[in-house]
């Protein structure tokens, strides 16, 4: 194996290793893909200050998100059916970040239950982030069972009412697990890595939903159940009636226009999240790196600001910094590792991040990451 030195290492052998269903599921926007291209191409548009005989010495990537201490300023975002990425995959990343110093946020739609992952990382505290479906009932014990695990924030994504169309799901036919098709099993057969991982788990379904559900035991109850639950009249008025119902610590996701910020920062939450949802929801929506300033000057004063979409470095954590989100977001670029090497693969991309980010902080002028403002940049939007 090559050395891995960047994300798009990790990348490169997860397209190797994962079967084509599941890598295409996690690298792929809707339609044309435009605004899933855009989250990476726009951060390559702000151009860095480099300066020159500083004092470079002690620095620190150390940082909080919603008063958490964090290493850097970085989560790993809620990611869908990423125990199909590998075997056991939620639980080998929440370990991943529990072992950095950095959060891990679980999906409603994971492979992995609230309970696999809080029983296989020692009872550390996780996010867990809630889809809101038409059955209430079921949001309430999934808010209790969140609880119950001691997940220490609970994030409400916002942008999902309805489904995006991804051509490339439609075409492979995604489903977890996969049918049994000549295509999938002649796919799945060059596979070996994954094939024996997944011989070895138990956890092939979406287990925070099966067996939770009445009368969703099976794959085919499930994707009819699911197909009727996501909600389109979702409203704030649900926001308040789930962060009554919860408590804690609050994050609402899916933030892309200034007045739904003002509306996020109003509704009680501890921090919203610039995102477009990987580029795979509305396309044509502008990049969430462009769409951060705005939200930052109108409401960040009054809520804290997070960012995700298009983040593959270090670098891109610290222009989202300077651009003033407080914490930033990885799917994709942890995804690839947990495809690549597992819980390994995971690591590697938090350690190639976190030497990019360190290393360019300090290439810039500073030691500390809360020293960090636009004034490290050439030209931001």
């Amino acid at each position: 194996m090559s050395v891995m030195t960047h994300i798009e290492d990790l990348r490169v052998l997860a397209k190797a290793r994962v079967p084509r269903m599941f890598y295409d599921y996690a690298d792929s926007g809707s339609w044309t893909e435009s605004t899933y291209r855009a989250n990476s191409a726009d951060f390559q548009k702000i151009l860095l200050r480099q300066r020159v005989a500083v004092n470079m010495e002690n620095r620190s990537t150390a940082s909080t998100m919603i008063g958490q201490p964090v290493a850097m300023p970085v989560a790993l975002a809620p990611v869908g059916l990423t125990g199909m990425q590998c075997a056991d995959g939620e639980i080998k990343a929440a370990n991943a970040a529990k072992k950095f110093g950095v959060p891990f946020t679980l999906s409603t739609m994971s492979i992995c239950s609230i309970e696999d992952v809080a029983r296989e990382t020692g009872g550390h505290p996780f996010w867990f982030q809630l889809y809101v479906m038409r059955d209430r009932d079921f949001i309430e014990r999934l808010i209790e069972r969140a609880k119950a695990a001691n997940c220490s924030a609970l994030m409400i994504t916002l942008d999902l009412q309805i489904l995006g169309q991804r051509h490339k799901d439609l075409k492979n036919g995604l489903s977890a697990p996969p049918k049994p098709t000549l295509r999938n099993i002649i796919n799945m057969a060059t596979k070996v890595r994954w094939g024996l991982g997944m011989l070895g788990t138990r956890r092939h379904g979406f287990g925070n939903i099966i067996g939770h559900v009445k009368g969703v035991e099976n794959m085919g109850s499930l994707s009819e159940w699911t197909a009727k639950q996501f909600d389109p009249a979702l409203s704030w008025d649900d926001v308040e009636w789930i962060k009554t119902r919860w408590g804690g610590k609050l994050i609402v996701k899916g933030i892309q226009d200034v007045e739904d910020a003002r509306l996020a920062a109003g509704s009680g939450a501890d921090a919203l999240v610039v995102s477009n949802h990987g580029g795979r929801q509305l396309d044509g929506a502008p990049s969430s790196i462009s769409a951060l300033p705005a939200i930052v000057q109108a409401v960040g004063s009054q809520i804290e600001v997070h960012m995700d979409g298009g983040i593959r470095s270090g670098q891109d954590v610290l222009k989202a910094r300077a651009l003033g989100a407080r914490g930033t977001y990885i799917g994709r670029a942890f995804t690839y590792g947990l495809g690549a090497m597992g819980e390994a693969g995971v690591t590697k991309a938090l350690e190639i991040i976190h030497k990019e980010l360190d290393l360019t902080m300090a290439f810039c002028g500073r030691t500390r990451i809360d020293q960090v403002d636009n004034g490290i940049l050439l030209h931001h939007t």
